[in-house]
């Protein structure tokens, strides 16, 4: 008799890779989540400690690595925020190089299912707008983004050269920003940036003019759309996203009507390389996998408030 399909998340104790281990366990798999912890929480398992069918494993995929028999490979293994893949950008190209390539032996080992999380920075600053999966995308490879983006390119590569001389069964997810629960409050990115300001009652930070657009997906949604594509049978990438847009600006007046914070908005300098728009196609996605966004920006928000809400309050106690 045979045991449920297992399933290996790498960064599995980040933000997205914790949801996602959450999502296979409900559909029966037995999960197991490998994580070095650079930017990852063990935190984000707490609630699984007693499930038999979860395991953790501390460990660095950059080195080769095996966790047994696996049915499915998820590879989410990378600094994902502006704060820490700055921090962190050696080691976040080896986690898109290394860890990429040695994900995909795991995989080629066991005949087992592949899906890569990439990334709408594939993109770079966008000349087609909105942006779909055929463009090739307008990327400067040596400025400060570059350690994230071109990890995130040869990844793809990496995962298509796999598929073309192995032919493994492979998926790539492009994903927009997706944001909600399990966030790290200092990451950069503009939500949690927004929540920890306006629920500390602090300026929102607005770099540039604030009419940069982004498309922001809530986290249940978006692992919804991961699930369907790693059942799909498509090989090329696909964008996972929300394609309504919201400037800049009013995401930040969103936040502050969530929150009832008497925040005021306070313009920085725009960062190098920041992308003036940012928006998904996601036809294929809506063709292929039946999938598009039900959560809209103000229902998601609300549904973080209180994670945001007592993040918020533990770094404040911690601070004093």
């Amino acid at each position: 008799m045979t045991g449920p399909r297992r399933a290996l998340v790498t960064g599995g104790a980040g933000f997205l890779g914790s949801h996602l281990c959450d999502a296979l366990l409900t559909e029966g798999f037995s999960v197991v989540a490998v994580d070095n912890l650079l930017t990852g929480k063990s935190s984000n398992f707490d609630h699984l400690r007693h499930d038999t069918h979860f395991e953790f494993l501390q460990l660095d995929i950059n080195q080769p690595f095996d966790c047994g028999h696996v049915d499915y490979v998820f590879h989410f293994a990378c600094p994902a925020s502006p704060v820490d893949y700055t921090a962190h950008g050696i080691a976040t190209l080896k986690v898109g190089s290394l860890g990429t390539l040695n994900a995909l032996e795991v995989a080629r080992k066991y005949n087992a299912k592949y899906l890569i999380s990439s990334t709408s920075e594939c993109y770079g600053d966008p000349l087609e707008h909105p942006q779909k999966e055929t463009y090739w995308g307008h990327v400067n490879p040596i400025g400060p983004r570059s350690v994230y983006d071109e990890a995130k390119r040869f990844s793809e590569a990496a995962t298509m050269a796999y598929h073309r001389t192995h032919k493994l069964d492979t998926r790539i997810a492009r994903i927009f920003n997706t944001y909600g629960p399990r966030m790290q409050l200092n990451d950069g990115r503009v939500i949690p940036n927004f929540m920890k300001q306006a629920l500390r009652g602090e300026e929102l930070t607005v770099y540039g003019d604030g009419n940069q657009t982004r498309s922001f997906c809530y986290v249940s949604d978006e692992i919804e759309g991961l699930l369907r594509l790693a059942k799909s049978m498509e090989h090329l990438p696909v964008n996972v996203g929300n394609p309504v847009e919201f400037t800049i600006l009013e995401c930040a007046e969103r936040v502050l009507a969530v929150t009832q914070s008497k925040s005021k908005i306070r313009h920085q300098p725009l960062p190098e390389d920041d992308p003036r728009q940012r928006r998904p196609d996601i036809t294929k996605a809506r063709t292929l996998l039946g999938w598009e966004p039900k959560i809209d920006l103000e229902t998601g928000l609300r549904l973080s408030l209180d994670y945001f809400r007592k993040a918020a309050e533990e770094k404040t106690s911690a601070q004093r």
